[in-house]
């Protein structure tokens, strides 16, 4: 964590991955540019300069985040580190567990692999000639 001491410029893109919101900068680029995240609810560009006190809406998939930035940094750690640099609104936690439970309740689709192999093949015939 950096306390902008020696004039390091903060770019919301490198916080985000910093923060682990994103596994790449280009991601946490590519979510900025399409407007998935929004900071004190302006859309911006990647290279905008995050300060603390600054709050974002981050979305990421079906879940939606609501922080406020605690700390700078642009470099990654481990997840406790990175956990230090906001503070999420109990609102937007609450929502997400919502969001959890409902896709957890949801059956998962099943997805086949391509062809089915040779074992796979003898499973389908026994269960065929069984009903």
């Amino acid at each position: 964590m950096n306390n902008n001491e020696h004039g390091e410029k903060f770019r919301v893109d490198k916080w985000l991955w910093a923060a682990r919101f994103f596994k790449t900068r280009s991601l946490a680029s590519d979510a900025i540019e399409s407007g998935k995240v929004h900071l004190n609810d302006v859309r911006i560009k990647p290279a905008k300069q995050v300060m603390i006190g600054d709050r974002l809406n981050v979305r990421v998939g079906d879940y939606q985040y609501e922080v406020e930035v605690l700390a700078l940094s642009n470099k990654r750690g481990s997840a406790t580190i990175a956990q230090q640099l906001y503070r999420e609104t109990d609102q937007s936690r609450q929502q997400r567990e919502i969001i959890a439970a409902q896709n957890k309740a949801q059956p998962q689709p099943f997805f086949s692999k391509g062809r089915p192999t040779k074992r796979d093949r003898r499973e389908i015939e026994r269960f065929k000639h069984k009903v």
